[in-house]
């Protein structure tokens, strides 16, 4: 291959399908101007852009659209190597018509891998099925300041909780022959103030032990083919331009085989945002040196600067060959290179190519099966966060929906969603997805009640003028509902979502004196919150008659709400992060040091009034005769546990054993304590199960002063919690022998059976 025939399989072209069948065409966005693809195909096209995800196409004339330029792309490089198409799937495949499930921080709610890996799997077989190869997702980053926008991407505030979750995703959607892809490598979320792109200023250990912990996983049980540099830069290093990252630690340690991608644009903020490269071919040499093989979303700094680069002798054409390698690899895996491969993907197959009017509608990327997944997701992702008794209601004869998301269709989407995320771009087209409204969804989950609605402020607007018809409506009813919460959108178009960063936790624009207001008129209020991020709810936390938490649920996430507000179906989400009691102490995770929480030396107290974990259900459970078997272990042993958790309400339930580790003395500072596994357990009323527990020393290592990982001999508590404020069985145990290193290859699971 030529050298130029080699850097064109390195880059993206950002490209929009068209909705008429023919030929995509280049993406006209405020970035960069668009390259002309009859310029660049000679030499042949590493990826193609988000053909599905730029503009609204039906799903069978998108696809059309795409063969017939992979036809094109093929015909016109005299190797034949088609192009390797990327789509968003952060909360379902981003793409007109296309199921909208639940954000990853339902996911973490949820505490339930095994089904984030069915859902994943059908995200993918959604995705293959109309020619695309890879998937943007999942989002890896651990939440440390809930001010950030992207709060919604996340899983939540607990490593081990973001791996176990976030590898299931990868093994899902890689399981549907999708190229599953990490982001953001690494460091992203722990950035200053929880501003977007700001930079990050984290130690070693901090990385180490709480940032980089969920890749790890993915990367070694995931199969995971794909990861993407973060745009931060820490300590000074863009990830973007840190081999030690991308190459000595993700490729040279953990195996890592497959292609780094750069974050849309990256390469080239090296130069105009991070100010280490002094021109376009510097900032490809420093992040091809560095270890990323492509350059997206479109090209840029691997174009005609990488090429007189090379040619100069400024970057060797070793660095070329190696990301071509990687590249071509993938490509091979996926079937590309093959010689009887057939730009016709499966859903066309057998299909009259020549009518694309005739193949309009006749894909279907929301069927029953895929809704019927995400209304069992978004049920399990249901927190009830506080119940004074007031649920499940009891047939209400008038119910009051209030609130600015009681009538808001997008008020389930995070700003990934296809409606939120292009659908503002062409307000003329329909929303492509059913997404019942609160209000609608509880007048068919309570027939017989008489629903008034008002929205009494707006999400996010200063007016107080609509609370008095709120008030007014709320006094004559039996029970007020009132919708909280945000509104995604991208870079300040929303109150949550990327660039949507917060400056406290108070809920936006009025919706706390809302919420006051309310609580004053006498009528039990229960408070709902379609949200993207954990809020401060003041006065709620005791004086509501009961608070139900969502985080953006998806088009069948209203539907699960009115469910659980009568009983249909019993809560069992848990927080993935805590909800703060007061809006301006952050960061509050409760994954910190002990210095971390309220002292008598300083006059802020960051105690949450919800913590990691918590979660209310419509029966109760009684844990009880927890047996150690042996209380100490050698540094490479284990620990051999188990106790027994009793429904001992009168109805179905589920619960969420957590299990968390507290090391009082270290040679390093340590958390107060850290989740360390978790089972779901769904109970028959009256039934009792015993669950043995195996716990492996290596879950007790953590990054020593030498910066090696280490198991070190001492006591310890093994914490079995409802939630990290609600510990019910605590077993002391204690590690014997000489001091241990370990590395990745150390045992990452404690191992729960259930008897």
């Amino acid at each position: 291959m030529t050298l130029r025939e080699k850097i064109a399989q390195l880059f993206g072209v950002w490209v929009g399908a068209s909705d008429e069948g023919g030929e995509v065409a280049p993406y006209q966005h405020e970035m960069e101007e668009p390259p002309a693809l009859d310029d660049l195909l000679p030499y042949g096209l590493g990826q193609l852009t988000r053909p599905f995800g730029t503009a609204p196409v039906d799903p069978a004339t998108g696809a059309l659209s795409l063969l017939r330029t992979q036809r094109r792309i093929v015909a016109g490089n005299r190797f034949g190597i088609p192009a390797l198409a990327h789509e968003e799937c952060l909360a379902g495949f981003a793409a007109w018509r296309a199921t909208a499930y639940p954000v990853p921080l339902s996911w973490g709610a949820a505490f339930n891998p095994d089904l984030v890996r069915r859902m994943a799997a059908a995200i993918g077989r959604d995705m293959r099925a109309v020619g695309v190869h890879q998937g943007l997702a999942p989002v890896l980053d651990v939440v440390r300041d809930a001010r950030w926008g992207r709060v919604e991407e996340t899983i939540g505030e607990d490593p081990y909780l973001v791996g176990t979750v976030g590898t299931a995703y990868v093994q899902g959607l890689e399981s549907a022959g999708i190229v599953a892809t990490l982001k953001h490598f690494a460091g992203y979320s722990a950035s200053r103030a929880g501003r977007n792109l700001a930079p990050v200023g984290m130690g070693t250990r901090e990385r180490a032990d709480v940032i980089l912990p969920p890749f790890e996983m993915a990367v070694r049980e995931g199969g995971v083919r794909s990861v993407m540099h973060a745009y931060t830069d820490t300590d000074g290093v863009p990830s973007a331009a840190d081999d030690r990252l991308l190459t000595e630690l993700l490729r040279d340690t953990w195996g890592f085989t497959g292609t780094v991608v750069a974050d849309y644009f990256g390469i080239a903020f090296l130069r105009t945002l991070h100010g280490v490269a002094g021109d376009w071919a510097e900032a490809a040499g420093a992040a091809l040196a560095a270890g990323v093989d492509v350059e997206l979303p479109t090209v840029k700094t691997f174009g005609e600067p990488l090429v007189e680069a090379v040619t100069s002798g400024r970057v060797p054409e070793g660095l070329i060959d190696r990301a071509l390698r990687r590249v071509l690899a993938q490509k091979a895996e996926l079937g590309l290179l093959d010689r009887d491969w057939s730009p016709v993907p499966a859903a066309l197959a057998g299909a009259d190519l020549t009518d694309p009017e005739a193949l309009r509608g006749t894909v279907d990327l929301d069927p029953a099966g895929n809704r019927a997944l995400a209304r069992e997701i978004a049920e399990q992702a249901v927190v009830l966060l506080r119940n004074d008794g007031t649920l499940p209601l009891a047939r209400p004869a008038r119910i009051a929906l209030v609130g600015p998301n009681a009538d808001e269709p997008t008020a389930v989407l995070g700003c990934y969603a296809f409606p939120v995320h292009v659908g503002p771009q062409h307000p003329d087209i329909p929303l492509g997805v059913r997404l019942p409204t609160l209000r609608e969804a509880l007048a068919a989950e309570f027939p017989d009640s008489e629903i008034v609605t008002a929205p009494g402020a707006g999400i996010d607007t200063p007016a107080t003028d609509g609370f008095a018809e709120a008030v007014a409506l709320a006094r004559g009813a039996d029970v007020v509902v009132l919708a909280l919460g945000d509104r995604a959108g991208l870079f300040g178009r929303g109150t949550s979502g990327e660039g949507c960063d917060a400056e406290s936790l108070e809920l936006p624009g009025v919706q706390a004196q809302l919420l006051d207001t309310l609580l004053d008129v006498g009528t039990p209020v229960v408070v709902t919150l379609l949200a993207g991020r954990p809020y401060a709810l003041g006065r709620a936390v005791t004086e509501a008659a009961a608070i139900v938490q969502t985080f953006f649920p998806g088009e069948e996430g209203t539907g699960a709400v009115a469910r659980v507000l009568s009983g249909r179906v019993n809560p069992s989400g848990r927080l993935p992060v805590s909800v703060p009691r007061r809006p301006g102490v952050q960061p509050s995770t409760y994954l910190a040091a002990r210095l971390a929480e309220a002292t008598d030396v300083s006059s802020t107290d960051p105690t949450p009034a919800y913590g990691f974990g918590h979660g209310l259900s419509y029966t109760a459970f009684a844990w009880s005769d927890l047996v150690v078997m042996n209380e100490q272990a050698d540094t490479s042993g284990e620990f051999q546990l188990s106790l027994t958790v009793r429904n001992t309400g009168e109805r179905e339930g589920t619960e969420i054993v957590q299990l968390y580790l507290h090391d009082p003395v270290a040679s390093v500072v340590q958390p107060v304590q850290r989740l360390i596994g978790y089972l779901r357990l769904t109970l028959a009323a009256g039934q009792a199960r015993r669950i043995p527990v195996t716990v492996p020393a290596d879950l007790a290592s953590f990054t020593g002063r030498d910066g090696r990982r280490v198991v070190e001999p001492g006591a310890l508590e093994l914490r079995f919690a409802a939630s990290s404020t609600d510990p019910r069985l605590t077993a002391r145990v204690t590690l014997t022998g000489p001091p241990r290193t370990v590395d990745h290859t150390r045992r990452l699971h404690a191992d729960f059976h259930v008897k």
